[in-house]
C-alpha cells in the first residue's frame, strides 16, 4: 500500500519476468516519473518520486539482520541511530556494537550468525522465490502497520500492495467452523469483496480460508498474513489458494524464507492481521480462541473491533458473543463494517438482485428452507410432496444458487434466495 501524500509514481516488483531468464535480467520498470528507469535483478525494487529513486542498497542488510534471533524493531533502531545505516552496523565490531547500546548477548548473536549470512545471497534467494521485502524506512511500506507500536522492520511479500488495500477489513475467526460460520464468512466476506474492500486474513483452516476464497470468488482483493517464511504454504493444502492469492492480493509474513510454522510465531503474526486494516471482524470464536489474541492487538492498535453474533448454544460462537457484549459492533451485514469503518461514501456499491424460483414447488420448499441447516427428510415431511420430487427440485435449487448443500443431505438458503415469486401470478 502506498500512501498518495508520497506523491509515488508506482510501487512494484518485477515479478513479469518469465521462468528460465537470469537473475540479472533487465526489466523495463514502467515509472511514469522516470521513463528510463530500469530495475536490474529480478525483484530489486524501484520507487520514483519526480527524479530521485529511493536507494535500495540498504534493503539487504535489514534482510540480513532479520536472520539474526533477537534482532527486531528495537535493536535495529539503536544501530540505525548510533551508525547512521545498517551497512555500516553490519560491518561493526563488538565494541562499537556495544557502544550502538545492543546488550551482551544480541552483540553475540550479531558475531555469531554474521559469518553465515551474506547479505547479497540474501536478497539473490527472495529473487529466486519471487519474494520483496519492505522496510520499515520504504515508501511502499503498509502506511497503517506502520502506525503500530511493535511493527515489523521487514515485510516480505510475495504479490503486490495497492493503493486501495488500505480500504480493507481483518476477517478472522475459528478453524472449527459450523455449516452458520461457513456461510455467514462467504457472505459478507464476498459482499465486502464486491464493494471494494480488499479482505485480510490468516489463511487457516476454517474462517480464515473461506473469506479469502470468497473474495477471490467475488472478483476482489485479498492479503493472507502467514506465521512462517513465504517459500512455505501452511497449511500445505491451501497451496493452490495461495497462489491465487497471489495474482490478485498477496502473501505477506515477517520471517524470512526458510522459517518454519512454529506455535510462538502464531500470536506474533496476529498483530500484523490487525494492523494492516482499520478493523477486525470476528466470524465465530470460542472463549479460548487464537482469534481474540487478534481483537486484543486491534484494540491495542485503536482499531475497531466487530463480531457477527451465533446461537448461544454454539461454543464456537462464545466469544463473538462476548466481544459484543464488551462493546463490539455487532454485524448482521458488510453494510454494518462499511459504516463502521466509514467506508460507505468510498465507491460504488454493488445492488444484488435476488434470486427467485421459477416455479410453484420451489417456491414452496425454499419456505421451508431458512439459513439455518435442514434435512432433506424434514423439507419432505414439510412440504408434503414425495422425496423424489423434493430431492430433484433441491438439485435444481442448488444449480441455480438458491440452496446451498452443507453435508449430510443438509441444505440452507443462500442469502440472494428470494420466496416473492408466485407462478400463478404470471
Amino acid at each position: 500500500m502506498v500512501p498518495p501524500e508520497l506523491g509515488l509514481a508506482q510501487t512494484h516488483s518485477s515479478r513479469t519476468v518469465e521462468r528460465g531468464q537470469t537473475n540479472a535480467a533487465t526489466v523495463e520498470c514502467g515509472c511514469r516519473a522516470r521513463p528510463a528507469c530500469h530495475v536490474v535483478a529480478l525483484f530489486t525494487l524501484c520507487y520514483a518520486r519526480m527524479d530521485k529513486l529511493v536507494d535500495t542498497n540498504e534493503v539487504k542488510y535489514w534482510v540480513a539482520f532479520s536472520r539474526v534471533p533477537g534482532i527486531g524493531r528495537a535493536r535495529l533502531a539503536l544501530m540505525e541511530g548510533h551508525f547512521g545505516s545498517l551497512e555500516r552496523a553490519w560491518h561493526a565490531s563488538a565494541v562499537e556494537l556495544s557502544e550502538a547500546g545492543l546488550d551482551s548477548r544480541s552483540v553475540k548473536a550479531v558475531l555469531s550468525h554474521r559469518p553465515t549470512i551474506s547479505p547479497q545471497a540474501e536478497m539473490e534467494r527472495l529473487a529466486r522465490w519471487e519474494i520483496a521485502a519492505f522496510t520499515v524506512r520504504d515508501p511502499g511500506y503498509p502506511r497503517l502497520l506502520k502506525e503500530i507500536y511493535d511493527y515489523p522492520p521487514v515485510l516480505y511479500v510475495k504479490g503486490s500492495f495497492l493503493p486501495g488495500d488500505e480500504r480493507s477489513v481483518t476477517v478472522v475467526g475459528t478453524r472449527k467452523t459450523t455449516a452458520y460460520g461457513r456461510e455467514v464468512a462467504h457472505q459478507l466476506a464476498g459482499d465486502l469483496a464486491r464493494n471494494g474492500v480488499t479482505i485480510v486474513s490468516g489463511l487457516a483452516r476454517g474462517i480464515d480460508s473461506i473469506a479469502h476464497r470468497a473474495a477471490l470468488e467475488a472478483g476482489g482483493r485479498t492479503i493472507a498474513v502467514l506465521a512462517n517464511g513465504l517459500d512455505t504454504v501452511y497449511p500445505p493444502e491451501n497451496a493452490s489458494l495461495a497462489q491465487e492469492i497471489v495474482q490478485r492480493g498477496a502473501l505477506v509474513s515477517e520471517y524470512p524464507p526458510g522459517t518454519h510454522p512454529a506455535a510462538q510465531n502464531f500470536p506474533r503474526r496476529n498483530r500484523i492481521l490487525s494492523g494492516l486494516t482499520p478493523g477486525t471482524l470476528v466470524i465465530e470464536a470460542g472463549e479460548v480462541s487464537g482469534t481474540l489474541w487478534t481483537t486484543s492487538h486491534a484494540l491495542e492498535q485503536n482499531r475497531e473491533v466487530m463480531a457477527v453474533p451465533g446461537s448461544i448454544l454454539s461454543p464456537a460462537s462464545r466469544g463473538a458473543n462476548r466481544l459484543i457484549q464488551q462493546g463490539a459492533k455487532l454485524v448482521t451485514s458488510y453494510t454494518d463494517v462499511l459504516e463502521e469503518l466509514n467506508f460507505s461514501t468510498l465507491g460504488q456499491q454493488m445492488e444484488l438482485r435476488p434470486l427467485l424460483p421459477q416455479d410453484d414447488q420451489e417456491s414452496h420448499i425454499l419456505r421451508y428452507i431458512t439459513f439455518e441447516p435442514v434435512h432433506i427428510d424434514n423439507i419432505q415431511r414439510a412440504v408434503g410432496l414425495p422425496v423424489a420430487s423434493v430431492s430433484s427440485s433441491l438439485a435444481m435449487m442448488e444449480i441455480k444458487g438458491l440452496v446451498k448443500q452443507v453435508g449430510s443431505m443438509n441444505y440452507i438458503r443462500t442469502r440472494e434466495a428470494s420466496v416473492e415469486y408466485q407462478a400463478s401470478s404470471r
